[in-house]
């Protein structure tokens, strides 16, 4: 099992935040450790109609993020990568800066000076010169930045099938074995060894 760590923040985008942690519960392959901010909750409740005690249904730890005393605050904790999904750019910012205001920044920042992956999924449009120096500032730093954008070329079609295309390419990130993701095998094969049609 690997042990993961998922920040969910304030920023727009729970339902990819939920799609993501049901697919690491239902992988079979992840101890998940989840940290969620006073802002996520309300926002999970907006666009989820979710309570935070929901999604903590598909984590094995759940931390207030005012824990400083939790174990993903410490490097000696070992764990094999974190996902901040989505990251608003409040988060990202005080990650970039390595500003440990809360749990959930401090154990980013764990995470970056102990050389392990860090997935920053910023969640914001458009971007300003802050937000891109930010975004470049963390991947300086050690953070892979992946906002959320659509592959249309996994033919999703709904919603939720954008979702979990999404999820997927963040496990690959994160060397999670996913099914989630229409794997691209080039122009004459299509996908998934198929053979498009005319």
């Amino acid at each position: 099992m690997k042990r993961i760590v998922m920040g969910v923040t304030g920023a727009s985008g729970m339902p990819l935040a939920v799609t993501l942690l049901r697919a690491l519960h239902g992988s079979g392959q992840v101890e998940t450790h989840l940290i969620v901010s006073d802002a996520a909750r309300q926002v999970l409740v907006l666009e989820s109609a979710m309570q935070v005690e929901q999604l903590a249904a598909w984590a094995h730890a759940t931390y207030a993020p005012q824990d400083f005393g939790a174990p993903p605050a410490s490097g000696s904790w070992r764990h094999d990568g974190m996902v901040v999904c989505p990251c608003s750019m409040a988060s990202l910012a005080a990650i970039a800066n390595g500003l440990g205001s809360n749990l959930l920044h401090r154990a980013a920042d764990v995470t970056l000076k102990e050389r392990r992956p860090l997935i920053l999924v910023p969640r914001e449009t458009p971007l300003n010169r802050v937000h891109l120096r930010n975004m470049l500032a963390a991947d300086e730093a050690g953070a892979c930045i992946m906002p959320p954008v659509p592959g249309f070329y996994s033919g999703a079609a709904d919603l939720q099938g954008v979702l979990d295309h999404l999820a997927g390419r963040i496990m690959d990130q994160l060397g999670l074995e996913n099914t989630l993701v229409r794997r691209w095998q080039g122009m004459g094969a299509g996908y998934e060894g198929q053979v498009p049609s005319n």
